[in-house]
């Protein structure tokens, strides 16, 4: 077995079990909102360096600039389609105009699941492109891969005690097993899309790797953007998610320029 794929193994692997960590200890510690500000947001600022940094840089090394575009405009496409879609088509935010006529549909069409569900269930979905984008990564260049991987192994832990918060709020008796049970999900999804993408798209040719990280970028973007960033500001005070997302951005940064 070859080191480069004892690297892709490992960041896979680590990636995987930080959700099913992030949930236990949400239900075993139950951190409090100013813990759980902080962890996500200093998620969301790792992801958002990790785009700034390096993968979108990367991709564009190795495709021409629309090429990256198109990759990254299709990722964030396919994620926020899953979105809608779990969502009956129709979302808006606590303060749009439009919140009355979808909160009106939802009572009519649920969305498809519970909160927790829907959330994880989505996050599954998500990961499949993560993983994807891990295993990308590795086939090129190994340093990148670890940072991405790294990036996505925080993103994990901070999602898995959200759905661990989540999940108690809905239902005490039975958190711990659905807990266990959606973050192991994640993280199968994970592990498995990564090493699939390490043997099936090794070898292919530059421009198309670019594209594919790019994709993976897209859709990490969306989902920085749409869940973290609101997570972790739903639970600031004296806006500590905005300091620690500094803090996971200059981390990347400085990462960055050390590989």
């Amino acid at each position: 077995m070859n080191n480069d794929l004892l690297i892709i193994l490992g960041i896979a692997a680590a990636a995987a079990v930080a959700s099913p960590l992030g949930g236990l200890v949400a239900i075993s510690l139950r951190p409090s909102s100013l813990v759980l500000s902080i962890a996500v947001g200093f998620a969301a600022g790792v992801l958002m360096g990790t785009f700034a940094f390096e993968m979108m840089p990367t991709s564009m090394e190795l495709a021409a600039l629309p090429l990256a575009v198109a990759g990254f405009l299709l990722g964030l496409g396919l994620v926020y389609i899953l979105d809608l879609y779990v969502n009956r088509w129709k979302m808006a935010g606590p303060e749009a105009d439009q919140k009355a006529e979808v909160d009106r549909l939802h009572r009519r069409r649920r969305p498809r699941g519970s909160n927790v569900a829907v959330l994880a269930g989505g996050t599954s979905a998500e990961e499949l492109i993560e993983g994807m984008t891990i295993g990308v990564g590795a086939t090129f260049e190994p340093e990148v891969a670890l940072i991405v991987g790294l990036a996505i192994c925080i993103d994990n832990f901070s999602e898995g005690m959200s759905i661990g918060e989540l999940t108690l709020d809905e239902e005490r008796k039975n958190a711990k097993r659905r807990t266990l049970g959606w973050t192991s999900l994640i993280g199968l999804s994970l592990f498995v899309s990564a090493v699939a993408g390490w043997f099936l798209l090794k070898g292919l040719a530059q421009p198309v790797t670019g594209f594919l990280f790019a994709t993976g970028a897209g859709g990490m973007f969306y989902l920085t953007i749409t869940d973290l960033v609101p997570e972790a500001e739903s639970h600031q005070f004296q806006q500590s998610s905005a300091i620690a997302n500094a803090a996971g951005f200059l981390l990347v940064m400085v990462l960055a320029q050390m590989s």
